[in-house]
Protein backbone atom coordinates (compact mmCIF):
# COMPACT_ATOMS: atom_id res chain seq x y z
CA UNK A 1 0.00 0.00 0.00
CA UNK A 2 3.01 2.31 0.19
CA UNK A 3 5.04 1.61 -2.94
CA UNK A 4 4.74 5.15 -4.25
CA UNK A 5 5.99 6.74 -1.03
CA UNK A 6 8.86 4.24 -0.93
CA UNK A 7 9.71 5.12 -4.52
CA UNK A 8 9.69 8.83 -3.70
CA UNK A 9 11.97 8.26 -0.71
CA UNK A 10 14.33 6.07 -2.72
CA UNK A 11 14.55 8.70 -5.46
CA UNK A 12 15.31 11.42 -2.95
CA UNK A 13 17.97 9.34 -1.17
CA UNK A 14 19.70 7.45 -3.99
CA UNK A 15 18.14 8.47 -7.27
CA UNK A 16 15.64 6.57 -9.41
CA UNK A 17 15.47 2.81 -9.84
CA UNK A 18 17.66 1.92 -12.82
CA UNK A 19 16.01 -0.37 -15.36
CA UNK A 20 17.00 -2.28 -18.50
CA UNK A 21 14.28 -3.00 -21.07
CA UNK A 22 14.99 -6.02 -23.28
CA UNK A 23 12.56 -6.23 -26.18
CA UNK A 24 10.70 -3.31 -27.75
CA UNK A 25 7.27 -4.67 -28.66
CA UNK A 26 3.78 -3.68 -27.53
CA UNK A 27 4.23 -4.56 -23.85
CA UNK A 28 7.49 -2.65 -23.67
CA UNK A 29 5.92 0.34 -25.39
CA UNK A 30 3.18 0.43 -22.76
CA UNK A 31 5.77 0.41 -19.98
CA UNK A 32 7.87 3.06 -21.71
CA UNK A 33 4.98 5.50 -22.03
CA UNK A 34 4.51 5.35 -18.25
CA UNK A 35 8.24 5.51 -17.51
CA UNK A 36 8.54 8.62 -19.66
CA UNK A 37 6.83 10.66 -16.93
CA UNK A 38 8.13 8.84 -13.85
CA UNK A 39 10.87 10.54 -11.85
CA UNK A 40 11.33 7.31 -9.87
CA UNK A 41 12.49 5.23 -12.86
CA UNK A 42 15.56 5.62 -15.05
CA UNK A 43 15.52 3.47 -18.19
CA UNK A 44 19.25 3.05 -18.70
CA UNK A 45 18.78 1.30 -22.01
CA UNK A 46 16.40 -0.39 -24.42
CA UNK A 47 17.75 -3.42 -26.26
CA UNK A 48 16.22 -4.91 -29.37
CA UNK A 49 17.70 -6.69 -32.38
CA UNK A 50 15.85 -4.10 -34.47
CA UNK A 51 17.30 -0.80 -33.22
CA UNK A 52 15.11 1.41 -35.44
CA UNK A 53 12.06 -0.39 -34.03
CA UNK A 54 13.22 0.40 -30.50
CA UNK A 55 13.73 4.06 -31.37
CA UNK A 56 10.28 4.17 -32.97
CA UNK A 57 8.81 2.71 -29.78
CA UNK A 58 10.34 5.50 -27.71
CA UNK A 59 9.23 8.20 -30.15
CA UNK A 60 5.71 6.79 -30.36
CA UNK A 61 5.28 6.60 -26.60
CA UNK A 62 6.07 10.20 -25.76
CA UNK A 63 9.83 10.30 -25.30
CA UNK A 64 11.58 13.47 -26.49
CA UNK A 65 14.37 12.50 -28.90
CA UNK A 66 17.06 14.12 -26.75
CA UNK A 67 16.33 11.63 -23.94
CA UNK A 68 17.46 8.59 -25.93
CA UNK A 69 20.48 9.90 -27.85
CA UNK A 70 23.10 8.57 -25.41
CA UNK A 71 25.98 7.17 -27.48
CA UNK A 72 26.80 4.45 -24.95
CA UNK A 73 25.46 2.76 -21.84
CA UNK A 74 28.14 4.50 -19.79
CA UNK A 75 26.95 7.87 -21.05
CA UNK A 76 23.32 6.97 -20.32
CA UNK A 77 24.23 5.92 -16.78
CA UNK A 78 26.22 9.09 -16.20
CA UNK A 79 23.75 11.59 -17.64
CA UNK A 80 20.41 9.98 -16.79
CA UNK A 81 19.66 9.42 -20.47
CA UNK A 82 18.69 6.24 -22.30
CA UNK A 83 20.79 4.25 -24.74
CA UNK A 84 19.28 2.18 -27.54
CA UNK A 85 21.23 -0.92 -28.49
CA UNK A 86 21.07 -4.32 -30.12
CA UNK A 87 23.41 -5.76 -27.47
CA UNK A 88 21.12 -7.15 -24.78
CA UNK A 89 23.98 -8.91 -23.01
CA UNK A 90 25.90 -5.67 -22.52
CA UNK A 91 22.82 -3.86 -21.25
CA UNK A 92 21.88 -6.63 -18.82
CA UNK A 93 25.37 -6.82 -17.33
CA UNK A 94 26.01 -3.08 -17.11
CA UNK A 95 26.76 -2.10 -13.49
CA UNK A 96 24.24 0.77 -13.54
CA UNK A 97 21.29 -1.60 -14.10
CA UNK A 98 19.36 -2.89 -11.07
CA UNK A 99 16.26 -4.45 -12.64
CA UNK A 100 16.01 -6.27 -15.98
CA UNK A 101 12.66 -6.37 -17.77
CA UNK A 102 12.66 -9.38 -20.12
CA UNK A 103 9.99 -8.59 -22.72
CA UNK A 104 11.15 -10.43 -25.85
CA UNK A 105 8.44 -13.12 -25.79
CA UNK A 106 11.02 -15.63 -27.03
CA UNK A 107 11.43 -18.47 -24.51
CA UNK A 108 14.99 -19.34 -25.53
CA UNK A 109 16.17 -15.73 -25.51
CA UNK A 110 14.25 -15.04 -22.32
CA UNK A 111 15.93 -17.92 -20.53
CA UNK A 112 19.35 -16.76 -21.70
CA UNK A 113 18.71 -13.17 -20.63
CA UNK A 114 17.34 -14.18 -17.23
CA UNK A 115 20.35 -16.36 -16.51
CA UNK A 116 22.72 -13.54 -17.43
CA UNK A 117 20.82 -11.10 -15.24
CA UNK A 118 20.87 -13.47 -12.28
CA UNK A 119 24.59 -14.18 -12.77
CA UNK A 120 25.24 -10.40 -12.66
CA UNK A 121 23.14 -9.81 -9.56
CA UNK A 122 20.13 -8.15 -11.22
CA UNK A 123 16.48 -8.59 -10.35
CA UNK A 124 14.43 -10.12 -13.18
CA UNK A 125 10.90 -9.08 -14.11
CA UNK A 126 9.91 -11.92 -16.43
CA UNK A 127 7.27 -10.45 -18.72
CA UNK A 128 8.16 -13.37 -20.98
CA UNK A 129 5.55 -15.85 -19.73
CA UNK A 130 6.65 -18.26 -22.45
CA UNK A 131 10.03 -18.64 -20.74
CA UNK A 132 8.49 -18.67 -17.28
CA UNK A 133 6.18 -21.62 -17.93
CA UNK A 134 9.04 -23.46 -19.65
CA UNK A 135 11.75 -23.18 -16.95
CA UNK A 136 10.49 -20.64 -14.39
CA UNK A 137 10.88 -22.86 -11.31
CA UNK A 138 14.57 -23.36 -12.12
CA UNK A 139 15.14 -19.65 -12.77
CA UNK A 140 13.37 -18.72 -9.54
CA UNK A 141 15.53 -21.12 -7.53
CA UNK A 142 18.71 -19.76 -9.11
CA UNK A 143 17.64 -16.18 -8.44
CA UNK A 144 16.94 -16.95 -4.80
CA UNK A 145 20.37 -18.58 -4.42
CA UNK A 146 21.96 -15.47 -5.97
CA UNK A 147 20.09 -13.12 -3.62
CA UNK A 148 17.98 -11.45 -6.30
CA UNK A 149 14.26 -11.49 -7.07
CA UNK A 150 12.65 -13.29 -10.02
CA UNK A 151 9.08 -12.16 -10.56
CA UNK A 152 6.05 -12.24 -12.81
CA UNK A 153 5.03 -8.96 -14.41
CA UNK A 154 2.31 -6.99 -12.64
CA UNK A 155 -0.30 -5.80 -15.10
CA UNK A 156 -0.16 -9.01 -17.08
CA UNK A 157 -2.99 -11.35 -16.18
CA UNK A 158 -0.99 -14.13 -14.44
CA UNK A 159 0.38 -11.78 -11.76
CA UNK A 160 -3.04 -10.21 -11.23
CA UNK A 161 -4.61 -13.66 -10.84
CA UNK A 162 -1.93 -14.59 -8.31
CA UNK A 163 -2.75 -11.42 -6.40
CA UNK A 164 -6.42 -12.44 -6.17
CA UNK A 165 -5.49 -15.96 -5.05
CA UNK A 166 -3.16 -14.54 -2.42
CA UNK A 167 -5.93 -12.25 -1.15
CA UNK A 168 -8.35 -15.14 -1.00
CA UNK A 169 -6.03 -17.37 0.99
CA UNK A 170 -4.88 -14.59 3.28
CA UNK A 171 -8.43 -13.74 4.39
CA UNK A 172 -9.25 -17.42 4.89
CA UNK A 173 -11.44 -18.51 1.95
CA UNK A 174 -10.99 -21.82 0.13
CA UNK A 175 -9.88 -21.16 -3.45
CA UNK A 176 -12.06 -23.07 -5.89
CA UNK A 177 -10.76 -21.70 -9.20
CA UNK A 178 -8.84 -18.78 -10.63
CA UNK A 179 -8.25 -17.54 -14.12
CA UNK A 180 -9.13 -14.94 -16.72
CA UNK A 181 -11.47 -14.21 -19.57
CA UNK A 182 -10.80 -14.52 -23.28
CA UNK A 183 -12.54 -14.80 -26.61
CA UNK A 184 -12.80 -18.51 -27.41
CA UNK A 185 -14.45 -20.96 -29.77
CA UNK A 186 -13.16 -24.51 -30.38
CA UNK A 187 -12.37 -23.73 -34.02
CA UNK A 188 -9.93 -21.02 -32.98
CA UNK A 189 -7.33 -23.69 -32.15
CA UNK A 190 -6.67 -24.00 -35.88
CA UNK A 191 -6.30 -20.29 -36.61
CA UNK A 192 -3.09 -19.12 -38.30
CA UNK A 193 -1.43 -15.72 -38.76
CA UNK A 194 -3.17 -15.58 -42.15
CA UNK A 195 -6.65 -15.86 -40.64
CA UNK A 196 -6.22 -14.17 -37.27
CA UNK A 197 -7.40 -10.68 -38.26
CA UNK A 198 -10.73 -12.12 -39.40
CA UNK A 199 -11.55 -12.61 -35.71
CA UNK A 200 -10.46 -9.20 -34.38
CA UNK A 201 -12.07 -5.83 -34.93
CA UNK A 202 -8.94 -3.77 -35.57
CA UNK A 203 -8.98 -1.04 -38.20
CA UNK A 204 -6.46 -0.83 -41.04
CA UNK A 205 -4.97 2.21 -39.32
CA UNK A 206 -4.41 0.24 -36.11
CA UNK A 207 -2.81 -2.64 -37.95
CA UNK A 208 -0.50 -0.23 -39.77
CA UNK A 209 0.77 1.28 -36.49
CA UNK A 210 3.40 -1.42 -35.97
CA UNK A 211 2.01 -2.57 -32.61
CA UNK A 212 0.02 -5.54 -33.93
CA UNK A 213 1.98 -8.74 -34.54
CA UNK A 214 -0.25 -11.37 -36.21
CA UNK A 215 1.66 -14.29 -34.71
CA UNK A 216 1.40 -12.87 -31.21
CA UNK A 217 -2.29 -12.09 -31.56
CA UNK A 218 -2.90 -15.53 -33.03
CA UNK A 219 -1.37 -17.10 -29.92
CA UNK A 220 -4.13 -15.41 -27.91
CA UNK A 221 -6.81 -16.59 -30.30
CA UNK A 222 -5.77 -20.22 -30.75
CA UNK A 223 -5.70 -20.91 -27.01
CA UNK A 224 -1.92 -21.08 -26.69
CA UNK A 225 -1.54 -17.92 -24.62
CA UNK A 226 -4.33 -19.04 -22.30
CA UNK A 227 -2.51 -22.33 -21.72
CA UNK A 228 0.80 -20.53 -21.13
CA UNK A 229 -0.68 -18.06 -18.67
CA UNK A 230 -2.64 -20.67 -16.73
CA UNK A 231 0.45 -22.89 -16.49
CA UNK A 232 2.32 -19.93 -15.02
CA UNK A 233 -0.50 -19.31 -12.53
CA UNK A 234 -0.56 -23.00 -11.57
CA UNK A 235 3.19 -23.01 -10.99
CA UNK A 236 3.00 -19.86 -8.87
CA UNK A 237 -0.03 -20.78 -6.76
CA UNK A 238 -0.05 -24.58 -6.62
CA UNK A 239 -3.50 -24.69 -8.23
CA UNK A 240 -3.60 -27.86 -10.32
CA UNK A 241 -4.88 -27.89 -13.91
CA UNK A 242 -7.74 -30.23 -14.70
CA UNK A 243 -6.80 -33.48 -16.41
CA UNK A 244 -8.73 -32.22 -19.47
CA UNK A 245 -6.76 -28.99 -19.50
CA UNK A 246 -8.84 -25.88 -20.22
CA UNK A 247 -12.56 -26.23 -20.95
CA UNK A 248 -13.30 -22.53 -21.65
CA UNK A 249 -16.90 -22.46 -20.36
CA UNK A 250 -18.84 -19.29 -21.31
CA UNK A 251 -19.41 -17.02 -18.30
CA UNK A 252 -20.31 -13.43 -17.55
CA UNK A 253 -19.19 -11.57 -14.44
CA UNK A 254 -22.25 -12.49 -12.39
CA UNK A 255 -22.02 -16.13 -13.53
CA UNK A 256 -18.56 -16.74 -12.07
CA UNK A 257 -19.52 -18.35 -8.71
CA UNK A 258 -21.93 -20.78 -10.38
CA UNK A 259 -19.84 -21.70 -13.40
CA UNK A 260 -16.44 -21.99 -11.72
CA UNK A 261 -17.33 -24.55 -9.05
CA UNK A 262 -17.23 -28.33 -9.10
CA UNK A 263 -19.58 -30.34 -11.31
CA UNK A 264 -20.89 -32.21 -8.27
CA UNK A 265 -22.57 -28.98 -7.13
CA UNK A 266 -23.70 -27.85 -10.58
CA UNK A 267 -20.61 -26.11 -11.92
CA UNK A 268 -18.21 -26.82 -14.78
CA UNK A 269 -15.01 -27.86 -13.00
CA UNK A 270 -13.77 -31.44 -12.88
CA UNK A 271 -11.40 -30.49 -10.07
CA UNK A 272 -11.46 -28.05 -7.17
CA UNK A 273 -8.46 -25.80 -6.66
CA UNK A 274 -7.76 -25.35 -10.35
CA UNK A 275 -7.32 -22.81 -13.14
CA UNK A 276 -9.87 -22.14 -15.87
CA UNK A 277 -10.80 -19.61 -18.57
CA UNK A 278 -14.11 -17.78 -18.99
CA UNK A 279 -15.05 -17.55 -22.66
CA UNK A 280 -16.70 -14.32 -23.78
CA UNK A 281 -18.57 -16.25 -26.50
CA UNK A 282 -21.21 -18.95 -26.32
CA UNK A 283 -20.38 -21.96 -28.49
CA UNK A 284 -22.78 -20.73 -31.18
CA UNK A 285 -20.76 -17.52 -31.48
CA UNK A 286 -23.11 -15.21 -29.56
CA UNK A 287 -21.48 -12.81 -27.14
CA UNK A 288 -21.83 -13.52 -23.43
CA UNK A 289 -23.53 -10.58 -21.69
CA UNK A 290 -21.28 -8.62 -19.33
CA UNK A 291 -18.30 -10.83 -20.19
CA UNK A 292 -14.87 -10.92 -18.54
CA UNK A 293 -12.85 -10.94 -21.75
CA UNK A 294 -10.16 -8.55 -20.51
CA UNK A 295 -10.32 -9.41 -16.81
CA UNK A 296 -9.28 -11.89 -14.14
CA UNK A 297 -11.18 -13.66 -11.37
CA UNK A 298 -11.05 -15.98 -8.39
CA UNK A 299 -13.94 -18.08 -7.05
CA UNK A 300 -13.97 -19.23 -3.45
CA UNK A 301 -16.11 -20.96 -0.84
CA UNK A 302 -16.99 -19.71 2.62
CA UNK A 303 -15.69 -22.06 5.30
CA UNK A 304 -18.34 -21.27 7.95
CA UNK A 305 -22.07 -20.68 7.96
CA UNK A 306 -21.44 -17.29 9.55
CA UNK A 307 -19.34 -16.27 6.54
CA UNK A 308 -22.23 -17.35 4.29
CA UNK A 309 -24.48 -15.07 6.32
CA UNK A 310 -22.00 -12.21 5.85
CA UNK A 311 -21.99 -12.77 2.08
CA UNK A 312 -25.75 -12.19 2.07
CA UNK A 313 -25.58 -9.19 4.38
CA UNK A 314 -22.95 -7.38 2.34
CA UNK A 315 -24.28 -8.04 -1.14
CA UNK A 316 -21.65 -10.54 -2.29
CA UNK A 317 -22.69 -12.10 -5.59
CA UNK A 318 -22.84 -15.86 -4.97
CA UNK A 319 -24.03 -19.08 -6.57
CA UNK A 320 -27.46 -20.52 -5.75
CA UNK A 321 -26.18 -22.13 -2.53
CA UNK A 322 -24.93 -18.83 -1.15
CA UNK A 323 -21.59 -20.44 -0.28
CA UNK A 324 -19.53 -19.77 -3.42
CA UNK A 325 -18.46 -16.22 -4.17
CA UNK A 326 -16.13 -14.50 -6.57
CA UNK A 327 -13.93 -11.48 -6.89
CA UNK A 328 -12.91 -10.16 -10.28
CA UNK A 329 -11.07 -7.35 -11.92
CA UNK A 330 -12.77 -6.33 -15.19
CA UNK A 331 -9.65 -5.45 -17.15
CA UNK A 332 -5.86 -5.37 -17.01
CA UNK A 333 -3.51 -2.76 -18.44
CA UNK A 334 -0.44 -4.95 -19.03
CA UNK A 335 2.67 -2.78 -19.52
CA UNK A 336 1.01 0.34 -18.16
CA UNK A 337 1.09 -1.32 -14.73
CA UNK A 338 4.56 -2.85 -14.90
CA UNK A 339 6.05 -0.21 -12.61
CA UNK A 340 4.45 -2.04 -9.67
CA UNK A 341 6.77 -5.01 -10.25
CA UNK A 342 9.81 -2.78 -10.72
CA UNK A 343 9.14 -0.93 -7.47
CA UNK A 344 8.26 -4.10 -5.59
CA UNK A 345 11.49 -5.93 -6.41
CA UNK A 346 13.75 -2.88 -6.05
CA UNK A 347 12.25 -1.42 -2.87
CA UNK A 348 10.81 -4.42 -1.01
CA UNK A 349 12.76 -7.31 -2.47
CA UNK A 350 9.38 -8.88 -3.13
CA UNK A 351 8.00 -10.64 -6.20
CA UNK A 352 4.60 -9.90 -7.70
CA UNK A 353 4.08 -13.63 -8.24
CA UNK A 354 6.75 -16.28 -8.81
CA UNK A 355 6.93 -20.05 -9.35
CA UNK A 356 6.65 -22.25 -6.27
CA UNK A 357 6.83 -25.57 -8.11
CA UNK A 358 6.13 -27.42 -11.36
CA UNK A 359 2.37 -27.96 -11.40
CA UNK A 360 1.19 -27.04 -14.92
CA UNK A 361 2.67 -27.41 -18.38
CA UNK A 362 1.93 -26.41 -21.97
CA UNK A 363 1.87 -29.36 -24.36
CA UNK A 364 2.75 -28.85 -28.03
CA UNK A 365 -0.29 -30.02 -30.04
CA UNK A 366 -0.63 -30.44 -33.81
CA UNK A 367 -2.91 -27.94 -35.61
CA UNK A 368 -2.98 -30.13 -38.69
CA UNK A 369 -1.61 -33.48 -39.79
CA UNK A 370 2.14 -33.04 -39.57
CA UNK A 371 4.73 -35.10 -41.42
CA UNK A 372 8.26 -36.20 -40.68
CA UNK A 373 10.58 -33.48 -41.98
CA UNK A 374 8.22 -30.62 -41.13
CA UNK A 375 9.66 -27.81 -39.03
CA UNK A 376 7.46 -26.55 -36.21
CA UNK A 377 6.94 -22.80 -35.93
CA UNK A 378 5.88 -22.61 -32.29
CA UNK A 379 3.52 -20.22 -30.54
CA UNK A 380 0.85 -18.53 -32.66
CA UNK A 381 2.05 -20.12 -35.89
CA UNK A 382 0.79 -22.47 -38.57
CA UNK A 383 1.72 -25.89 -37.21
CA UNK A 384 0.94 -26.23 -33.49
CA UNK A 385 -0.96 -24.76 -30.55
CA UNK A 386 -0.36 -25.10 -26.83
CA UNK A 387 -2.68 -27.10 -24.55
CA UNK A 388 -2.64 -26.96 -20.76
CA UNK A 389 -2.00 -30.13 -18.76
CA UNK A 390 -1.00 -31.06 -15.22
CA UNK A 391 2.78 -31.31 -15.12
CA UNK A 392 2.61 -34.98 -14.12
CA UNK A 393 0.45 -35.80 -17.15
CA UNK A 394 2.78 -33.92 -19.48
CA UNK A 395 5.78 -35.80 -18.11
CA UNK A 396 4.00 -39.13 -18.45
CA UNK A 397 3.32 -38.40 -22.13
CA UNK A 398 6.89 -37.16 -22.71
CA UNK A 399 5.19 -34.14 -24.23
CA UNK A 400 7.33 -31.51 -25.92
CA UNK A 401 6.87 -28.22 -24.05
CA UNK A 402 5.48 -25.53 -26.32
CA UNK A 403 8.43 -23.24 -25.53
CA UNK A 404 10.79 -25.58 -27.41
CA UNK A 405 8.57 -26.07 -30.46
CA UNK A 406 9.87 -23.17 -32.56
CA UNK A 407 12.31 -24.52 -35.14
CA UNK A 408 12.08 -28.14 -33.98
CA UNK A 409 12.17 -30.62 -36.88
CA UNK A 410 9.83 -33.61 -36.83
CA UNK A 411 11.34 -37.07 -37.24
CA UNK A 412 7.95 -38.79 -37.53
CA UNK A 413 4.33 -37.98 -38.38
CA UNK A 414 1.98 -36.46 -35.81
CA UNK A 415 -1.80 -36.41 -36.49
CA UNK A 416 -3.91 -33.31 -35.92
CA UNK A 417 -4.92 -32.67 -32.29
CA UNK A 418 -2.27 -35.08 -30.98
CA UNK A 419 0.56 -34.02 -28.67
CA UNK A 420 4.05 -33.72 -30.07
CA UNK A 421 6.56 -35.58 -27.88
CA UNK A 422 10.29 -35.31 -27.26
CA UNK A 423 10.63 -38.48 -29.34
CA UNK A 424 8.94 -36.86 -32.35
CA UNK A 425 11.51 -34.08 -32.85
CA UNK A 426 15.18 -33.22 -33.14
CA UNK A 427 16.14 -30.87 -30.30
CA UNK A 428 19.28 -28.79 -29.87
CA UNK A 429 20.54 -30.02 -26.50
CA UNK A 430 23.20 -27.29 -26.40
CA UNK A 431 20.57 -24.56 -25.87
CA UNK A 432 20.43 -23.24 -22.30
CA UNK A 433 16.63 -23.44 -22.27
CA UNK A 434 16.73 -27.11 -23.27
CA UNK A 435 19.28 -27.92 -20.56
CA UNK A 436 17.24 -26.12 -17.90
CA UNK A 437 14.04 -27.79 -19.06
CA UNK A 438 15.63 -31.22 -18.83
CA UNK A 439 16.80 -30.25 -15.33
CA UNK A 440 13.25 -29.28 -14.37
CA UNK A 441 11.80 -32.53 -15.70
CA UNK A 442 14.46 -34.67 -14.03
CA UNK A 443 13.79 -32.92 -10.73
CA UNK A 444 10.04 -33.51 -11.12
CA UNK A 445 10.68 -37.22 -11.70
CA UNK A 446 12.73 -37.36 -8.52
CA UNK A 447 16.05 -37.83 -10.29
CA UNK A 448 19.22 -36.25 -8.82
CA UNK A 449 19.91 -32.79 -10.21
CA UNK A 450 23.14 -30.81 -10.03
CA UNK A 451 22.30 -27.29 -8.85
Amino acid sequence: MNLFSLLQQRTADRGPVRVAVVGAGKFASMFLTQAAGSSGLHVVGVADLDVPKARDALARTGWPAERYTARSLDEAARTGGTAVTDDAAALISHPAVEVVLEITGNPLAGTRHALRAIDHGKHVVMVNVEADCLVGPVLQRRARAAGVVYTMAYGDQPALICELVDWCRTVGFDVVAAGKGTKYLPGYHYSTPDTVWDHYGFTDEQLASGDYNPTMFNSFLDGTKSAIEMAAVANATGLLPQEEGLLFPPAGKDDLPGVFRERRVGGNLTRRGTVEIASSLFRDGREVPDDLRWGVYVTFEAVTDYAVQCFAEYGVRTDDTGRYGSLYRPYHMIGLELGVSVASVALRGEATGAPTGFHGDVVTTAKRNLSAGDTLDGEGGYTVFGALAPAAASLARRALPLGLAHGAKLVRDVPRDQPVTWDDVEVDDSAEAVRLRRELEAEARGEPVAV
